[in-house]
C-alpha cells in the first residue's frame, strides 16, 4: 500500500503524461475551493508573496454566492490575505505560529474574531507545524518531537498525545501529521506545467505542496519553461498568471512592500469605508467585486 505522499506523485505523474492543460483565470482557481469546510493552505511569510490576487477573487466569490464558508486557514504565518477573509466572516478556524502585520500591528479581523470568540484557534507553534508537514512527507500518521515538552501547550491541544520511546524509555510529544484540501502559492514565473520559482524565502511552501490534495500556483509571469524550479509541475494542479498578484504585500526583488497601502487596511478596518478599500483592491487585480 502507497503512502499519501507516493499516490499524489502517482497521481500527478499520471496527469502530467496526460498533459491537462493547467492554465486556467483566477475566477476557475477560486471555484476550485469547496463552498462548505474547505481546508485551505496559503503559501508565503508575513508580508511577502502572499496570494492577495486570489484572496480578493475568493471574497468577489463569497460575497455573490455566499460560499466559500467555514474555512480553515493552514498558514505557517498568517498575514493580510487570512484577515480579510476572517473579516468577511469567511473562516471557522485558523491554525498558524503567527498572525499579524509585522510592523504594522495586529491583524484587525483576527484580533476581534479571537477576542469575541467567534473563531477556533488552533494553537500552533513553528514545531508543532514542521513536524505535522514532516510526518505527512514520511506517510505516517505523527511525527516524535521533545518540543512542548514542559509547557502548558498540550493542555491547549488535547488531539497532541505524548509517547514513550521503546529505546531509552523517555517522552516525546506525538505531533499528528497535517493536511490539507488546496494550497495556493503565489510564485515569481511558472511554466504552463507548473514548475514554479518562488525565491529565497520559501517558508513552508515546497512542503505544502506535497501535503495538499490540490495545489494551485498564481504567478507574476507564465514563461514557456523553465530550466530549474523551487516547485515541480508534478504536484501542480492550476496554474494562473496574475500580475501582482501579491500586491500590496511585497514579492521581492519584482516590487516591495506597499507600506501605505497596508497602513489604509490597518486604519479603515471594521469603518464604513472599508468596503470601497477592498473594491479599489479587487479592482486593481481585475477582480469584479460587488458593491
Amino acid at each position: 500500500m502507497m503512502d499519501p505522499l507516493q499516490v499524489k506523485l502517482a497521481e500527478a505523474s499520471r496527469n502530467y503524461i496526460m498533459n491537462n492543460k493547467k492554465i486556467i483565470s483566477l475566477e476557475e482557481a477560486v471555484h476550485m475551493v469547496a463552498g462548505d469546510g474547505c481546508r485551505l493552505a496559503f503559501g508565503g511569510v508575513t508580508l511577502y508573496r502572499r496570494p492577495m490576487a486570489f484572496t480578493l477573487a475568493l471574497l468577489a466569490r463569497h460575497s455573490q454566492e455566499s460560499t466559500p464558508r467555514d474555512l480553515t486557514l493552514l498558514c505557517f504565518t498568517a498575514g493580510l490575505e487570512s484577515d480579510i477573509l476572517v473579516g468577511a466572516g469567511m473562516v471557522s478556524k485558523v491554525r498558524t505560529c503567527y498572525f499579524g502585520l509585522e510592523g504594522f500591528g495586529l491583524a484587525p479581523h483576527f484580533t476581534t474574531a479571537a477576542g469575541d470568540g467567534t473563531i477556533e484557534i488552533i494553537e500552533e507553534t513553528e514545531a508543532s507545524l514542521a513536524f505535522g508537514l514532516r510526518a505527512t512527507l514520511a506517510g505516517v500518521g505523527f511525527m516524535p518531537s521533545t518540543a512542548w515538552q514542559g509547557t502548558d501547550l498540550l493542555s491547549l491541544r488535547p488531539d497532541v498525545k505524548q509517547i514513550i520511546d521503546p529505546y531509552n524509555g523517555e517522552q516525546y510529544t506525538a505531533f499528528p501529521a497535517i493536511t490539507c484540501d488546496i494550497a495556493v502559492i503565489h510564485a515569481l514565473e511558472a511554466d504552463p506545467e507548473g514548475n514554479a520559482i518562488i525565491g529565497g524565502n520559501q517558508g513552508v511552501d515546497c512542503e505544502l505542496v506535497f501535503v495538499a490534495e490540490r495545489v494551485i500556483v498564481t504567478t507574476e509571469k507564465i514563461v514557456p519553461r523553465l530550466n530549474k524550479a523551487d516547485i515541480f509541475g508534478l504536484v501542480v494542479d492550476a496554474v494562473v498568471e496574475t500580475p501582482g498578484g501579491a500586491w500590496p504585500t511585497s514579492c521581492h526583488p519584482l516590487y516591495s512592500l506597499d507600506g501605505l497601502a497596508t497602513l489604509e487596511y490597518t486604519e479603515t478596518a471594521g469603518s464604513d469605508s472599508f468596503p470601497t478599500l477592498l473594491a479599489t483592491w479587487c479592482s486593481r487585480h481585475g477582480v469584479d467585486y460587488p458593491s
